[in-house]
């Protein structure tokens, strides 16, 4: 089962279920019109959490990323070894009703973290070259990792 975040009815930021396996869940904030869900390996958790803390204090964009490079370059922040999988499930606005929970043209996404890969090692594209073909988006940095979105039907 996995850990999942939410909201609570205050709108704060909480865990609504602790788990026991290797993944972590993010609940599509109650407020927005889109739709925005997320799954990712759990070592990737000190990386995301950073990235919502920074968020929180007003960092965003590129600003978020040098602090985040930084502090993994000097061991402050630890990503994980290896490959981490993320899953993304998202809808624009007018294509998601927050009372009913349903969605029309729903996109969902898999992500592989691979830090610091480039496109050379991998052989992959470096810009998204058509729907459902893999490709390696920020290559060389840390927050390397592989596209795949499905082509929509």
């Amino acid at each position: 089962m996995q850990k999942v975040y939410g909201y609570d009815q205050k709108g704060k930021f909480v865990v609504l279920r602790e788990g026991s396996n290797d993944m972590i869940c993010l609940a599509s904030d109650p407020t927005s019109d889109k739709l925005h869900v997320a799954c990712y390996f759990a070592e990737l958790e000190p990386f995301m959490a950073r990235g919502r803390k920074l968020i929180e204090d007003g960092i965003t964009g590129k600003e978020r990323d040098e602090i985040r490079g930084k502090e993994i370059e000097s061991g402050q922040l630890m990503m994980p070894k290896g490959i981490s999988t993320l899953f993304v499930y998202d809808a624009d606005e007018g294509n998601f009703d927050p009372k009913t929970g349903e969605v029309e043209k729903g996109r969902l996404r898999s992500v592989l973290y691979v830090p610091y890969l480039t496109g050379e090692e991998s052989g992959l594209p470096t810009k998204p070259v058509g729907p459902g073909i893999p490709w390696l988006m920020d290559a060389g940095t840390h927050k390397a990792h592989i596209m795949i979105t499905p082509a929509n039907p």
